[in-house]
């Protein structure tokens, strides 16, 4: 059975937004991955991408655009979504769960340990499609 979880990808000025995992944590520890959790029951993947959001680094999302992606792990169903207008200042409001949040260009993620082995060609791509069709 896999599990229907979400991805925020909040891009700005080409940088994309990420939390650092603690070392500590059991699942994708000391590694870069996007903000996002598990859909809960009865919970929509746009309102599930939009609490994590709130919870995690205490923004509200203005407008969220999902995106295909192709992750090849049968025990998960994620749903991404592009993010470009949000109110509020992204700030670690989940520090049980991250020791860090940072922004980071496309070069940037060279060498960078990632949650998953598909977030290297998932994040540039979720960046180039936030510059094509950007929100206003």
């Amino acid at each position: 059975m896999s599990h229907e979880i979400d991805l925020a990808a909040l891009v700005r000025d080409g940088r994309i937004l990420l939390a650092h995992q603690h070392p500590q944590r059991r699942r994708y520890p000391n590694c870069w991955g996007l903000i996002g959790g598990h859909v809960e029951p009865g919970e929509s993947p746009e309102e599930a991408v939009r609490r994590e959001c709130r919870e995690e680094i205490a923004v509200d999302i203005s407008e969220e655009r999902r995106v295909d992606i192709d992750v090849t792990d049968p025990d998960l169903d994620p749903h991404a979504y592009v993010i470009t207008t949000w109110t509020g200042q992204p700030v670690n409001a989940a520090p049980e769960e991250h020791d860090a949040l940072s922004w980071f260009g496309i070069h940037d993620l060279v060498g960078l340990p990632l949650a998953h082995p598909s977030y290297a060609t998932l994040l540039p791509m979720l960046i180039s499609a936030a510059e094509i069709h950007p929100s206003h």
